[in-house]
């Protein structure tokens, strides 16, 4: 009989040509962009003009919602998404366990005469109620605490989502408890995205900018990294469908060693999935920009544009989700896990941050001696932040997932650093060695005079690039490459966004002590050198993957999490939960609950990794190796038997033995509280056998479908 590895094998090479994707040219393409979006061009066609005009200061400039346009933008929504087909509607938010969540409601119900009519008030549009106490909330509920409601959040809009026989209009929304506590991931968002748009305001007005008006904001492109594999090869790791990585697999002869994978030409299978993802994702308005084979075979990456950080952060969970659903379609299974496969690269999201006023991006070098002066201290803001929060950061990637891949050669360190580039630390060397009262002119040529004379325009890009740094300046943003694969944007831009507001917050206060506008530029450099001095430690142009970083960071005073264990520490604390709550971002029972919620989901892989390990040990991998004991057995004990077959036999058996072994002390930590560090050591000692078994074990014998399968046929 065919095993389940053996007809996996068969059936993916049995898939055959991949299907043609439609609606991919470029004339349906920008015919149809963004059709099943409630976005401001429909807004402007459906809605009465002074309702509009409304909306839009609030989509735009963050101004209050007026609640009496409700019933206006309702009845419009309505009668556009059922022009598109929509029967249904729903309150779309992202709950605390880092997916997404809604609930469907007919936009159909009787009228008083028993007729089916479509009803949708601004009631239905404004606000909702789920049970929160179904949710995680780390404490904030109880079970008998349940109403929760969900509120429409305008700055996002609302868009169509299609099933195979559905389509359904989603309202993206806050969620919140009775009490008025955050259970989600959008509310502390646009908490620090307000943060961040007042410090931004303050600092403008401290350099003589009337800013109360000008428009802010924070852009977000996130890099998302995934593999793909062939659902036959998924369906027959009992791991792969229940933790979403191999608990088991022995590296094969081949894997990434030849760097041939990375940038190759794509297979036209996956092509085919790509193409109908990106179609998909353009028609909900969502900008699919870059497409291409990753390092690890089977690996892959899509990248959006740049948008505005909230709208950002949801197309992303729609990335993850269009990606998941329509490799189902093609056969296939995308994995988001952030180590699906051991011994080759992990998957990463790369969060590319920037910072704008008025259209000027804050993070770009200018052309004169004002906008470098802000440039300069919007940078020295952001060292700051990092440096005395690295912490707060790290604990914003500290997932189980994450742990396998950070600090590994495709990741960078635990270990929060900034990269900066030679030309900008000079920069910043240069003024840290001017002081205010240095005496003697010095040479215009050798040092850059903030606001005094001009700072020469730097090239397009001021640094070269260094994928070893988790902070790294990337000429007009910063990419934060430590964030895993599977992870919610939002969480981790809401730390960036509230670290980085408070220090621009206190760099302002400090610009406005210089007593107006005219002092600004005989002490600035002073400011800037005072702050680059201080936090300087946090700035590293090397290698981070050399062993000698860790060292050298130990002696620098900067914090090194190695796991989630650790990296949550830094929710306790109680001066970070001081800062914190002086933000606004968060409350302290929030932060409380954030804390519980994130170790009772790290808790809970580990044993539901743990206690599948024990199970596919004893029930698969054992099993296979009784089997070929069974058939050495008449050789080893035959007195003409060759020396290899006993050898070999020998090998089998102590190679059981220790699988034998090492289950039962995985079995006994299972047993104890707070043991997730030993689970995992005995989980890795427990594959040690496992693995080794692999290598020895008949190919006909061995059920579990290999690395070498899994990630080279397709």
């Amino acid at each position: 009989m065919s095993t389940p590895r053996e007809n996996a094998v068969s059936s993916v090479a049995a898939n055959g040509i991949p299907r043609k994707c439609e609606g991919c040219s470029v004339e349906e393409v920008t015919s149809s962009y963004a059709e099943d979006v409630f976005n401001t061009r429909q807004m402007k066609k459906l809605l009465p003009n002074e309702t509009f005009q409304k909306l839009i200061k609030t989509v735009r400039d963050g101004a209050a919602i007026d609640p009496a346009i409700a019933d206006d933008v309702a009845t419009a929504m309505k009668n556009w998404a059922i022009s598109r087909g929509a029967t249904h509607f729903t309150h779309w938010f992202q709950p605390l366990t880092g997916t997404t969540a809604e609930k469907h409601d007919a936009l159909l119900e009787p009228d008083e005469d028993q007729n089916f009519i479509a009803r949708f008030s601004g009631k239905n549009l404004i606000v909702g109620e789920s049970d929160a106490s179904s949710f995680p909330s780390g404490g904030l509920r109880s079970t008998f605490e349940a109403r929760g409601y969900t509120a429409w959040d305008p700055t996002s809009p609302a868009f169509i989502r299609r099933g195979t026989n559905s389509a359904t209009l989603c309202i993206p929304t806050a969620f919140c408890s009775y009490n008025c506590e955050a259970l989600d991931k959008k509310t502390p968002l646009l908490r620090s995205i307000q943060y961040m748009k007042k410090a931004v305001h303050r600092l403008m007005n401290a350099f003589g900018e009337n800013s109360e008006d000008a428009h802010v904001q924070i852009s977000l492109g996130a890099e998302q990294e995934y593999f793909l594999i062939d659902r036959n090869f998924y369906l027959a790791r009992p791991d792969l469908i229940q933790t979403g990585r191999t608990l088991f697999g022995a590296p094969p002869p081949k894997h990434q060693q030849l760097d041939d994978h990375y940038y190759g030409a794509i297979h036209p299978r996956v092509l085919a999935f790509m193409a109908d993802v990106e179609r998909r994702l353009w028609h909900l308005g969502i900008p699919a920009k870059t497409r291409h084979n990753e390092v690890a075979p089977a690996q892959f990456e899509l990248a959006p544009l740049f948008e505005d950080i909230n709208l950002a952060v949801d197309h992303n969970m729609l990335i993850m989700e269009i990606l998941r659903l329509t490799a189902e379609e093609h056969g296939l299974v995308c994995l988001l896990h952030e180590k699906p496969f051991a011994g080759i690269n992990g998957s990463g999201k790369h969060n590319n941050w920037s910072l704008a006023c008025d259209g000027v991006n804050l993070l770009n070098p200018g052309k004169n001696p004002r906008q470098n002066a802000i440039f300069l201290t919007t940078l020295c803001a952001i060292i700051r932040a990092v440096d005395m929060h690295s912490d707060l950061l790290r604990a914003a990637t500290a997932t189980q997932g994450n742990d396998f891949r950070l600090g590994a050669n495709e990741a960078p360190p635990a270990i929060i650093s900034i990269f900066l580039g030679s030309q900008l630390v000079n920069v910043l060397e240069q003024l840290s060695s001017e002081t205010e009262n240095d005496g003697e002119k010095r040479d215009r040529k050798s040092i850059f005079h903030i606001g005094v004379d001009a700072l020469p325009p730097f090239p397009l890009d001021a640094t070269d690039r260094n994928r070893t740094s988790p902070f790294a300046f990337t000429s007009n943003k910063f990419e934060f490459r430590a964030p895993g694969s599977s992870q919610s944007c939002a969480g981790i831009c809401t730390i960036l966004n509230m670290i980085a507001a408070e220090s621009l917050d206190c760099m302002a206060e400090k610009i406005e002590s210089f007593g107006g506008k005219q002092n600004i530029s005989a002490k600035l450099n002073s400011l800037l050198a005072e702050v680059f001095n201080k936090h300087k430690r946090v700035i590293f142009n090397g290698n981070g993957y050399d062993a000698d970083w860790i060292r050298e960071a130990a002696k620098r005073g900067l914090p090194n999490a190695p796991d989630t264990l650790d990296a949550l520490e830094a929710l306790k604390k109680e001066d970070n939960i001081t800062f914190i709550e002086k933000t606004g971002v968060f409350t302290r029972a929030e932060i409380r609950s954030r804390y519980e919620i994130l170790m009772n989901d790290y808790r809970n892989r580990i044993r539901i990794e743990g206690s599948l390990s024990l199970l596919m040990a004893r029930t698969i991998i054992l099993p296979a190796a009784l089997r070929h004991l069974n058939i050495l057995l008449p050789l080893k004990s035959s007195q003409d038997a060759p020396a290899f077959a006993k050898e070999n036999y020998n090998k089998v058996a102590f190679l059981a033995d220790a699988l034998t072994t090492a289950a039962e002390k995985l079995e006994l930590r299972l047993e104890e509280d707070n043991a997730e560090r030993n689970i995992l050591s005995a989980m890795a000692e427990l594959r040690v056998a496992a693995d080794r078994l692999e290598h020895i074990v008949p190919d006909d014998l061995w059920l579990l479908p290999k690395y070498r399968e899994i990630l080279f046929i397709s």
